[in-house]
């Protein structure tokens, strides 16, 4: 972690948040004014900037308007005497994370202070999954039409909508659009709003004040704050409800916004994607979705073609899946066979490139030889093979017994029907094998490890038969409709 930076005139301000920082674990580093740390910002960054802002040569307000030019995605926290509260005020609405209230509670400032430097380092996780993230792979004409557009549109500010079936990869392009715009320097923040109940999503779109409702003990920054001078991806936008599409709206024409419970509106300066898999015309003439948040947002469309409509696309992007589960095991990257790939090239798959993925890290796991045949593919996938059973939720009990016996309720040596039993077996000894190899070439986290692909695995079963519904998906598996929801953000499984 970087250091925390300090900049206050008073040497006893800067000596008693040097201690009690230095004590709860966090480097730091003080400045007696604002042009000491412009010049050392030029060759180092801090995790978050703590600045007075009155001091002679200059004042937080001034220097936190130049922070957020150079560094967008620097949390600032203003200190300020009673006197000054509008100016403090004034500060929060210029981008500052918050403000502190001097004379102050040393515990209080450190425990403002920790909660943005866990701001900034989810913050820099995201750019580095942005920047880790493969460039979208396809061949196909509809891909290329898609490639094109998104040179076209990366150096404009309109809005983009998204559109396309679960699973076809509409979050990669909302990340090569900003990748390759002139705010790539600012955080790309994604939300789904389909995840979060509806009495949450409004707070965790424009944030909270302190005392807006029961429960919000801190001021909480919302996902427009976090994307200030970036980019904020909005998917599953036909699920948001009426009352929030009002607000959002308004941010859309406006480009300002209230956190839930305040009183100053916060310029706004983001770029926003939004990406449904519903047809929104439809809605709109249902009711359920404003038609001038709908043409608001319908300014620039892109569509995402289904994995069916690019069968050529299916052998890189095979490729691509195996190798990257290769590395994540650490073993050799396998290879598919021509008459494996000739007969996967054929199959529908409803789940688009994301199901595509997922049966790339399950044959990784499963298939036993290098080389990849159509013998090794699952039932459902192969011609002309009956099968009751998806090959996930076969995986999965496998998985169970080898790795997570105690997150079913029934006995790990329960009997199966006769008729999976030599299935069940087989794959069990091929878990066993997975988890010793991984055991004896030193992996650490083998437990977990496995349990996820167990987890991912049976998640994809479940929304490939009932076609992406997460509610009909949850009530088969037998959890709550919040548990498959976490579950899909926790395991990556996100468009």
């Amino acid at each position: 972690m970087k250091p925390i930076w300090v900049v206050d005139d008073d040497a006893s301000i800067r000596f008693v948040l040097e201690k009690a920082l230095q004590k709860a674990g966090m480097e730091v580093r003080s400045f007696s004014n604002p042009r000491e740390v412009l010049s050392a910002i030029a060759e180092s960054c801090p995790q978050v900037l703590v600045s007075d802002i009155r001091m002679p040569g200059g004042n937080g307000i001034d220097l936190l308007q130049q922070i957020r030019q150079s560094h967008p995605g620097l949390p600032v926290i203003i200190m300020t005497a009673y006197s000054d509260l509008d100016s403090a005020v004034a500060s929060l609405q210029g981008g500052a994370f918050d403000y502190l209230s001097k004379p102050f509670d040393v515990e209080k400032a450190v425990e403002l202070i920790q909660r943005a430097v866990d701001e900034s380092l989810r913050e820099e996780q995201a750019d580095e999954a942005l920047h880790e993230a493969p460039e979208l792979l396809g061949q196909a004409p509809a891909m290329q039409d898609v490639f094109r557009a998104i040179g076209r549109l990366a150096h404009s500010q309109v809005t983009v909508l998204i559109t396309g079936e679960s699973g076809s990869g509409k979050e990669l392009v909302a990340r090569a659009l900003h990748k390759h715009s002139p705010r790539s320097g600012g955080p790309f923040v994604a939300i789904n709003t389909a995840a979060i109940p509806k009495d949450l999503l409004e707070s965790e779109l424009f944030g909270h004040e302190r005392g807006a409702f029961t429960g919000a003990q801190t001021m909480r920054r919302g996902r427009f704050e976090q994307a200030e001078g970036g980019t904020l991806f909005l998917d599953e936008i036909g699920d948001m409800p009426l009352e929030l599409q009002t607000r959002l709206l308004r941010v859309l024409s406006d480009g300002h916004y209230y956190r839930v419970g305040g009183h100053s509106a916060i310029k706004s300066h983001v770029r926003v994607i939004a990406a449904t898999h519903q047809n929104l015309e439809q809605r709109v003439a249902q009711g359920q979705f404003r038609e001038d948040l709908f043409h608001r947002l319908n300014v620039i469309r892109l569509r995402l073609p289904p994995l069916r409509e690019r069968s050529e696309d299916i052998a890189p992007l095979i490729k691509h899946f195996l190798l990257r589960s290769a590395q994540e095991l650490g073993v050799e990257a396998k290879r598919i066979s021509a008459e494996a790939l000739r007969v996967l090239q054929q199959f529908p798959f409803p789940g688009n490139v994301r199901q595509l993925e997922n049966l790339c890290q399950w044959l990784t796991v499963m298939a036993p030889a290098q080389t990849i045949q159509v013998k090794d593919l699952p039932d459902e996938l192969r011609p002309g093979v009956p099968s009751a059973e998806s090959p996930a939720t076969a995986a999965a009990m496998s998985a169970l017994s080898a790795v997570a016996p105690s997150a079913t309720a029934a006995p790990v040596d329960a009997p199966l029907p006769a008729a999976g039993q030599a299935s069940h077996d087989d794959w069990e000894r091929s878990v066993e094998q997975v988890a010793l190899g991984l055991i004896r070439s030193g992996e650490t986290d083998v437990m977990h490890h496995l349990t996820q692909r167990f987890e991912r695995a049976v998640i994809t079963a479940a929304l490939t038969q009932t076609h992406g519904r997460r509610i009909e998906a949850a009530q088969k598996l037998g959890i709550g409709r919040n548990t498959i929801t976490r579950k899909i953000q926790e395991l990556g499984m996100e468009d």
